[in-house]
């Protein structure tokens, strides 16, 4: 297992990276979108929301860079499987409330037809990247990466 867990790693990063990097690019020129789809689960003040849906998808696009290329890896992998949990959170609850809402998280997003949402789907999805990230916080050390080492200890007794 342990000649595999670079490899793994690698996986992992570009997984994680490249949905963040796609996210994030699909959102970043159209903020008018990005803000509708934040304000669409009726969870933060507008004005809050719409600051996220501008500053959200390039957020996503550095750390999806980070994990691409294997710079920072832990603190990349930590913010997207943080943001992948808040996801889950989000999309849960909008699915709890009864909302009809696209998740947004490939541009879009939105009221939609009920019979267009696919929470489970995103959540399943969401989870199996933050699962990602998780590994890669444990396991930064990745074939292909810039970074040969971590950057600092995060996890105690490494």
């Amino acid at each position: 297992m342990k000649k595999a867990q670079p490899w793994i790693g690698l996986l992992a990063r570009l997984v994680l990276g490249g949905v963040l990097l796609v996210a994030g690019y699909l959102k970043v020129f159209t903020p008018d979108k990005s803000m509708m789809a934040v304000r669409a689960y009726e969870i933060l003040p507008i004005w809050l929301a719409n600051i996220l849906g501008i500053v959200l998808p390039w957020l996503e696009v550095g750390a999806g860079v980070l994990l691409i290329i294997g710079v920072g890896v832990r603190y990349a992998a930590m913010f997207g499987a943080g943001l992948m949990v808040l996801f889950i959170i989000a999309i849960a609850q909008a699915w709890a409330r009864g909302l009809s809402i696209d998740c947004g998280c490939f541009g879009g997003g939105g009221t939609v037809d009920p019979s267009e949402t696919k929470y489970l789907e995103e959540i399943l999805r969401d989870i199996g990247l933050a699962l990602c990230g998780l590994y890669l916080l444990r396991y930064p050390i990745t074939k292909f990466a810039l970074e040969k080492k971590p950057s600092q200890e995060l996890i105690p007794g490494e």
